[in-house]
């Protein structure tokens, strides 16, 4: 019997134990300094919605490219791109979402609105007059999408990479994490870290340009309200429609561009045939063979179609 009451006890601690982790190991966590932040590379712009960290590449030009990240990854996702975006002669503008990277951590859905103003307002912090290119990966696909439909004057290219929008298939933990409420914010905390962690690794043994991905997607796990971001934006953000977007995208002749991974088990490539329903005139090409990870691990392959793209729709 008093073995029993032992196993008892012992059963019921350690379910307290994993029933307050989460909680516990999100107050365990680092928020973000301005001591962290004088370490990190870039500039800050103390925007109305929050400070957000960014990062020029290149001399200055009119021809200006913006490249918006997507769900879990800070602006550094874009390192395998930068040399060959500098040599089409384009001055090259990187960020981090809110909540990613050394961004604030900013309270409330976040929707695709709230992450386009964020774009917005960082370009009218930096007195950014002329239309720009707009390159969204992933997630940074529908926000690139919506900010060209509702601010079209300001876009004079889209170019998409594996965009959310038409169609997405999260990781099981996460599709049920986004649908459970208190119980959804609970697992996320509990078995997040690992299931990011785990894609890092798989990402990396996959030819990746960013060697040490797991190093990086480490350090962003350390950082607090990381984990909360990235869910809210799996609520909220990419379950928002975006036909309409690309209708009046179509509508306002922006040359757009999309870019698939045929073997993309995140973004499915049938996604082809559903933009082609919405703006017949974007540009659609599918990299062979290609991840959802193809921004870091077929860099070369993506150059290639944007070049052809840009030579065939010349300012």
């Amino acid at each position: 019997m008093t073995a029993a009451l032992i196993l008892l006890a012992a059963l019921l601690i350690l379910a307290g134990a994993v029933f307050v982790w989460p909680r516990v190991s999100e107050t365990l966590r680092r928020p973000v300094t301005e001591r962290m932040r004088g370490r990190a590379p870039g500039e800050f712009a103390a925007l109305e919605g929050g400070v957000t960290h960014y990062k020029w590449h290149g001399s200055r030009s009119e021809r200006v490219l913006v490249l918006v990240p997507g769900l879990t990854t800070p602006l550094w996702v874009f390192d395998g791109l930068i040399r060959g975006f500098l040599g089409m002669r384009y001055r090259v503008l990187t960020y981090d979402l809110y909540g990613r990277g050394h961004s604030d951590r900013v309270p409330g859905p976040q929707t695709l609105e709230f992450h386009t103003r964020q774009l917005s307002e960082l370009l009218d912090e930096l007195g950014i007059r002329v239309p720009v290119t707009v390159l969204g990966y992933s997630m940074g696909g529908a926000i690139a999408t919506r900010f060209a439909a509702t601010e079209s004057d300001r876009v004079d290219r889209l170019i998409l990479l594996a965009p959310a929008g038409m169609g997405y298939e999260p990781s099981k933990l996460l599709a049920v994490a986004r649908v459970a409420g208190p119980f959804g914010d609970w697992l996320w905390g509990l078995v997040g870290p690992w299931l990011l962690r785990r894609g890092a690794l798989d990402d990396a043994n996959g030819a990746s340009v960013i060697t040490d991905l797991p190093d990086r997607t480490k350090a962003e796990l350390k950082r607090r309200g990381y984990l909360a971001a990235v869910l809210s934006s799996e609520r909220h953000a990419l379950q928002e429609p975006v036909a309409d977007d690309h209708r009046e995208i179509s509508a306002m002749y922006i040359p757009t561009l999309a870019i698939w991974g045929e073997a993309d088990e995140v973004i499915p490539i049938s996604g082809v045939g559903q933009l082609a329903i919405w703006n017949r005139q974007a540009h659609q090409e599918v990299v062979p063979g290609a991840p959802h990870s193809l921004v870091f691990t077929r860099p070369t392959q993506v150059l290639e179609v944007i070049r052809g793209f840009l030579r065939e729709v010349p300012e």
